[in-house]
């Protein structure tokens, strides 16, 4: 009996969830029919709105971007972000002040973006030994004069290998980046002081490269360390980084 009153219940359910508009349905049924080539009839698409052309789809995102873009670039958070380039600027201009009196300023890049400020150690030869992942003299050096810059600063560093395609000490380039990323972090914790929560190291390996391993000077390019000074300010602000460095070199 208890069997019975279940599968009675079934039933019930099913027949009340089996009501369907019956208009509604033969429109389905139609569009279905024609899309699957079973049943010639003139109604293809049943469906009510606005179709877009697919040349017009590329415009309408850029113009849903620019309202987006506009909505979260309010007063408040510009004038957040300007804060934010002036105080990676004036680490950088302290950075590249101390490598110049040193005479290190060669091969050391910097950028500013919404991540936050890139210190670019560029060239292996300048600042590794081909293939090796020990520090250079030069590269001890040059970590001297931007780790006690960094230090009060107090911000997440994150320091980012890169190598070049065709090593041979190394089984592969993941080991070469990662054990190069490292070294530089344990100089900068050990010998520059910067405090070991604050930073971290990862391995791209070769594969972050900025252009291709056709000739020696470009594979030099490839072979680098980026020490990322990451900006702690929120996502809205941080996007507008790359603007408010625009209006500060105006």
């Amino acid at each position: 009996m208890d069997m019975v009153t279940v599968l009675m219940c079934m039933f019930i359910v099913l027949f009340a969830m089996s009501t369907v508009d019956a208009n509604k349905f033969e429109k389905l049924r139609n569009s279905l029919a024609t899309g699957f080539g079973a049943v010639a009839t003139e109604t293809v698409d049943t469906a009510s709105g606005t179709v877009v052309p697919p040349e017009l789809v590329e415009e309408d995102l850029e113009a849903f971007a620019a309202v987006k873009g506009a909505a979260t670039a309010s007063p408040e958070n510009m004038a957040e972000a300007i804060k934010e380039v002036d105080k990676l600027k004036a680490l950088q201009q302290k950075m590249q002040a101390g490598l110049v009196a040193a005479g290190l300023s060669e091969n050391v890049e910097f950028q500013i973006d919404q991540r936050g400020l890139t210190v670019k150690l560029v060239g292996s030869q300048a600042f590794f030994e081909p293939d090796r992942p020990e520090l250079t003299s030069r590269a001890s050096r040059v970590l001297q004069v931007i780790s006690p810059v960094l230090k009060p600063a107090g911000m997440e560093i994150m320091v980012e290998g890169h190598a070049a395609n065709g090593i041979t000490a190394y089984p592969s380039t993941w080991e070469l980046s990662s054990a190069r990323a490292v070294n530089v972090l344990r100089y900068m914790v050990d010998r520059g002081g910067i405090a070991p929560g604050t930073i971290g190291a990862v391995a791209f390996g070769s594969a972050r490269q900025v252009n291709d391993d056709s000739t020696p000077a470009l594979m030099e390019r490839n072979r680098r360390v980026d020490i990322v000074v990451v900006s702690d300010k929120p996502d809205v602000v941080r996007a507008l980084i790359p603007e408010a460095l625009k209006l500060s070199e105006k």
